[in-house]
């Protein structure tokens, strides 16, 4: 379905043309979707529930100091931001309504502060991470920050995005380590 959108655009997309490349009936379609907004909230739903999953797996099987984790989450995001197109920054900015009908924002929400929590708070105990801040402050702090310019890089392609996660980086460097080395 996304190569559909990619190819013809969002708008210009016909649930015709969905049900042709799907294989499915329009009574099909309906009887899963009520619309094709619908569709695109599934379709967002499905991939930042994907790479925020991922994301969390790799980072946190491949690293144990904290410091390391959220920069290899940085990473992580660069990477993947590199590879997206115009249809994946309006999935991104889709996602948030997809709220009214089911509660799936707000479950990859609460899994990634959690993850973000046990990353902090694990570094806590190790003793790599302020202590100064609760884990769950730490956990706002680089979801706000990073969801703030991914939302910025989807509403405006020429967002520096690359160049502010570096910023964030050294930003969540400073205030995690708390000056320890």
């Amino acid at each position: 379905m996304l190569s559909l959108f990619k190819r013809d655009g969002i708008e210009e997309t016909s649930i015709e043309q969905i049900c042709v490349a799907a294989d499915v009936a329009r009574r099909t379609f309906y009887g899963h979707f009520p619309n094709k907004q619908a569709l695109l909230q599934s379709l967002s739903r499905s991939r930042v529930w994907f790479t925020a999953d991922e994301m969390m797996h790799t980072v946190m099987g491949e690293h144990g100091a904290t410091r390391k984790r959220i920069s290899a989450m940085i990473d992580y995001m660069e990477k993947n931001i590199s590879t997206y197109s115009a249809i994946d920054r309006a999935l991104i900015l889709i996602m948030p309504g997809s709220l009214d009908d089911e509660n799936h924002l707000r479950d990859v929400s609460d899994s990634l502060r959690d993850y973000l929590t046990r990353v902090f708070q694990q570094g806590q105990d190790r003793g790599d991470t302020n202590a100064g801040f609760s884990p769950e402050l730490l956990a706002d702090m680089v979801m706000g920050t990073t969801n703030t310019m991914v939302v910025n890089w989807a509403v405006n392609p020429d967002y520096p995005i690359n160049s502010k996660l570096q910023e964030a980086r050294r930003l969540f460097d400073s205030v995690i380590s708390g000056g320890q080395g």
